[in-house]
């Protein structure tokens, strides 16, 4: 089908769902169509009408007596930065404070209760017993479930839903709803469409971004740099896959393949000594410090400074004030590599809570702030010295990408390149098994989980970049799902990248 025949049906069933939405008078069914929304990922279309919802259920007195309508709210709810005490949770409860037997017997609303807990923040002691609740009787009954819940409890037993990617999630959900007899068919066809439509732009995006990425790799030739465009791509996509979002996907995908070059230079071809004189050369940021480096490095570094320079040509004059916030990240994520070279070359073990100091402010931070530059009304100077100063909600996203990364690394082996990570410090630092080393780290990204969550309630004026940040963490448990390196080893991946940019769903 031709693409201008897509865009006009597609605008079409979004009148029509609008339509749907503002119809709608009963709490609970605009709240599940909110949900079908988000699950399909076309909930970026009704931003309006879905804000305008939660605004009114959150400010309403909400008094189902369903356990999976009010976990449904609850989640809702605390996904879009509207705080909700878990006592709501409390009239399902008995005096002692256990859950009445009712639900025990019923997946659904266990399934509903354990994706809404994981929306937890600290001291919420009662949802982490919630979530250990849902999971056991969830785990006893899942071979006995139909489908397509026995696929969602699975799913979400391996990966809860708040910690699950939106892209990823609709190539399953679109075939469970459409088998569901009381689908709408209008927004069934409208996710489909909207999903093959945004699969053209991004195919597209892919193949300028590629052919930028021979002509840089030809340009520099640092043959020993990875050859990782795709997964670069991938991961900006992770953060905003919306049409609107062309100029930042491109922008940041472009600045994730910088600093993999950088990371590949410190990590496996400079010497200590050229480590330092490149941290230098990008502590000065300018052309004329070429001179301290090393032939090889040479036009690379000249690149980097250019490429920059493109960016800043892109934005408008009043958004030009961003780039020297991405210039400061990069600088920083350049020292923190140095570091880790220093100790490697010295054959240094640092300390546990040394080396998590170093390698959280390296490469998370650098990416939460460049994500924003080619962002819009997003990317204030405010978000921008909030991503920057590596706090909150962007630290946890540099705990969970850091220790994500290690514990997959050591399940891997080291080679002759490695520093020790993370999982080595603790070990020889504590005196501890690997599985205590994993369970306590392990406990460590809960709390930066729960720092994710908190942060969408403690910093509203910030929440769309807050939003953001916390996509990138959530990419993490793609890239290292079962402790495996996707990003690295892409081969893991391949048929999810076919079916995210290359096959369209039929029609």
């Amino acid at each position: 089908m031709s693409e201008e025949w897509m865009e006009n049906r597609s605008s079409q069933l979004k009148e029509k769902v609008v339509g749907v939405l503002e119809a709608c008078n009963n709490i609970v069914e605009k709240l599940k169509l909110v949900d079908t929304l988000q699950h399909l990922s076309i909930d970026h279309h009704f931003n309006e009408q879905i804000v305008s919802t939660l605004r009114s259920t959150h400010s309403s007195e909400f008094n189902s007596s369903s356990h999976h309508d009010v976990a449904l709210r609850f989640r809702l709810l605390r996904q879009h930065g509207f705080w909700v005490s878990p006592d709501v949770f409390n009239k399902f409860k008995n005096e002692d404070g256990a859950f009445k037997v009712d639900i025990t017997n019923d997946p659904r609303e266990l399934l509903s209760l354990y994706n809404a807990a994981h929306l937890l923040t600290h001291g919420e002691i009662e949802l982490e017993e919630s979530i250990i609740f849902a999971r056991k009787h969830l785990e006893s009954m899942k071979s006995d479930l139909d489908s397509p819940l026995a696929e969602q409890v699975k799913r979400a037993l391996h990966l809860p839903l708040p910690r699950t990617l939106k892209r990823v999630e609709v190539l399953h959900y679109i075939p469970e709803y459409k088998d569901d007899p009381m689908h709408d068919p209008s927004i069934l066809e409208l996710a489909k469409l909207d999903f093959n439509l945004l699969q053209r732009l991004h195919l597209k995006e892919l193949k300028d971004l590629s052919r930028w990425w021979e002509d840089i790799s030809r340009e520099v030739g640092l043959t020993y740099s990875r050859d990782r465009i795709v997964e670069c791509y991938l991961w900006s996509y992770m953060t905003y896959y919306e049409q609107e979002y062309t100029r930042a996907r491109m922008i940041f995908a472009k600045i994730i393949a910088m600093m993999a070059m950088t990371d590949d230079t410190f990590d496996v071809r400079a010497t200590l000594m050229e480590c330092k004189q490149l941290d230098e050369a990008i502590q000065r940021w300018e052309e004329s410090d070429v001179s301290l480096l090393p032939e090889y490095l040479r036009k690379f570094y000249l690149k980097l400074i250019s490429t920059f320079k493109e960016f800043e040509d892109e934005l408008k004059p009043n958004e030009k004030y961003r780039v020297p916030y991405s210039i400061k990240a990069f600088q920083i994520f350049s020292s923190k590599h140095l570091q880790e070279a220093e100790w490697f070359h010295q054959n240094h073990k640092p300390k546990f809570n040394d080396h998590v100091e170093v390698s959280i402010c390296s490469a998370a931070p650098c990416a939460c702030v460049c994500l924003l530059v080619g962002m819009g009304d997003t990317a204030t100077k405010e978000a921008l010295e909030w991503a920057l100063g590596c706090t909150d909600a962007v630290r946890a996203c540099a705990v969970v990408t850091r220790f994500m990364n290690d514990l997959s690394a050591f399940k891997q082996g080291k080679n002759k390149y490695d520093v020790h990570t993370s999982v080595e410090c603790y070990i020889s630092e504590h005196g501890v098994e690997s599985d205590v080393a994993f369970a306590n780290i392990g406990s460590m990204m809960e709390d930066a989980w729960k720092t994710t969550n908190e942060a969408h309630f403690e910093r509203p004026e910030i929440l769309p970049a807050i939003q953001r940040v916390a996509n990138i963490t959530i990419s993490m448990m793609f890239w290292y799902d079962d402790h495996k390196d996707a990003f690295t080893y892409s081969n893991i991946i391949e048929g999810t990248i076919r079916r995210l940019f290359v096959n369209p769903i039929p029609l």
